[in-house]
């Protein structure tokens, strides 16, 4: 009877952490202020535009604040002297988006005749959360289950030696795939940061935008 009651209440707790992962996604989407400074800082980058000011800078942006380039978008919120750039991703295309998508917010300091520029890399908070939870979680399910199959005598025998270290370099083996799926992801969504923030800063040194490939 008990284990009946348990269903609904698990649909419910799964919806709502459903719910709350898309919510965080489209949050962390929006290309508004405050989105600009929601999300997990994962990198920082300290640049400058030489030969520049805050006012001509602007003059780059369109009246909504949006500036439209080849692989992304970025968008001036003057007050808070902050862009938001964001790489476009298309539908049916080959530039599928993983779970650690990465957005830049660029804090903009007058200095003289340039323009500093600090660009923080962000991704979801639920993409940040529950990476570090599934690491944790393996991490120390491996370790546990070394130290209790050690404490019950599991490493008395020469079968058991093995069979424990096969237990165990499973638990590794996975550790180690989510490594790399995290660092691939990391790599390919940082790129395409990389490539837009490219063009943005092409854009703030009078050179021409890239052409669409």
């Amino acid at each position: 009877m008990m284990a009946a009651d348990m269903v609904p209440a698990g649909i419910f707790a799964a919806c709502l952490f459903l719910g709350l992962i898309i919510g965080d996604w489209v949050v962390f989407g929006r290309l508004t202020a405050e989105a600009s400074r929601y999300g997990c800082v994962v990198a920082r980058i300290q640049d400058q535009a030489l030969h520049l000011t805050l006012p001509r800078l602007t003059e780059l942006f369109d009246r909504s604040g949006l500036l439209a380039l080849p692989h992304g978008v970025a968008r001036l919120f003057p007050e808070a002297r902050r862009i938001l750039i964001r790489p476009q991703y298309r539908l049916f295309s080959m530039r599928f988006r993983t779970a650690w998508p990465i957005k830049g917010s660029i804090d903009l300091t007058q200095d003289g005749e340039a323009v500093k520029l600090r660009c923080l890399k962000r991704i979801p908070w639920s993409s940040a959360i529950i990476t570090f939870m599934w690491f944790l979680l393996v991490s120390l399910g491996t370790a546990a289950f070394v130290v209790i199959y050690l404490l019950q005598g599991g490493a008395s025998t020469l079968s058991g030696v093995l069979m424990g270290a096969g237990i165990a370099g499973i638990g590794l083996l996975v550790l180690a795939f989510g490594v790399v799926t995290v660092t691939m992801a990391y790599r390919l969504e940082s790129s395409r940061l990389s490539q837009v923030y490219q063009e943005f800063r092409a854009a703030l040194d009078g050179g021409s935008l890239p052409s669409k490939s």
